[in-house]
């Protein structure tokens, strides 16, 4: 029901549009920003655009995979965009939303594996069994947990965000495990409810950047 395929706007207003949007963001960012910045922002487009959406999301189950690095450019751009320089602690953070994605994704594509389906993009819940996509989600899952506590050390937080780390990590898990165990036995959507587990992640990724914003205002 989204505007573009009901043809309520056209393929070329809507690459108007779009295309006006980049200019202007790119602009104001080097006037107003730094250069840096303007250059991330403007490569995460591009990357979106003609990695993900043209290249990937119609070829393979690993679209949001690495498509999804477009996703995580705005931790790098935050960071520059208050620094001009770059740093590991953005990389952390940047990686933190890479693994983030999958499980994030691919619940969501899980609830709506059909209509992925009746337009032919081949998302992993489209392709792979319902146990599989929760094999995979717990996978990338372990790994996100575990690259948010790699922050504590690189950025030299204090006590309150690996204590969130830890707490919201665990909830996470737990619900990935849960659907996981669900989708074992059966492939009907109302039974693996993988809605659970997309609005936690949702939840999950809000309030791990909170303990991030909070830990140096607490703690030091």
């Amino acid at each position: 029901r989204r505007a573009l395929p009901r043809h309520i706007v056209s393929a070329g207003s809507a690459l108007v549009f779009a295309t006006t949007l980049a200019v202007i963001s790119t602009v104001v960012l080097v006037l107003w920003v730094n250069w840096l910045s303007a250059a991330l922002s403007l490569g995460a487009n591009a990357f979106y655009v003609l990695v993900y959406t043209i290249i990937l999301k119609r070829r393979t189950t690993q679209n949001i995979v690495w498509g999804g690095l477009a996703g995580c450019f705005p931790a790098l751009i935050g960071w520059t965009a208050v620094t001009n320089e770059l740093a590991w602690t953005p990389v952390v953070l940047f990686m933190v939303v890479f693994f983030w994605t999958p499980p994030h994704t691919w619940a969501l594509a899980l609830r709506y594996r059909e209509d992925y389906a009746n337009v032919d993009v081949p998302m992993l819940p489209v392709v792979k069994p319902a146990s599989e996509v929760g094999r995979q989600i717990v996978l990338y899952s372990w790994v996100m947990v575990a690259t948010t506590l790699l922050l504590w050390p690189v950025a030299d937080t204090g006590w309150f965000y690996p204590l969130c780390a830890v707490v919201l990590g665990g909830v996470f898990l737990v619900e990935a495990h849960k659907m996981w165990g669900r989708a074992k036995n059966t492939e009907t959507l109302s039974l693996i409810k993988p809605m659970r587990l997309f609005h936690t992640s949702n939840l999950y990724l809000s309030l791990l950047f909170v303990a991030v914003a909070l830990d140096p205002l607490l703690t030091r």
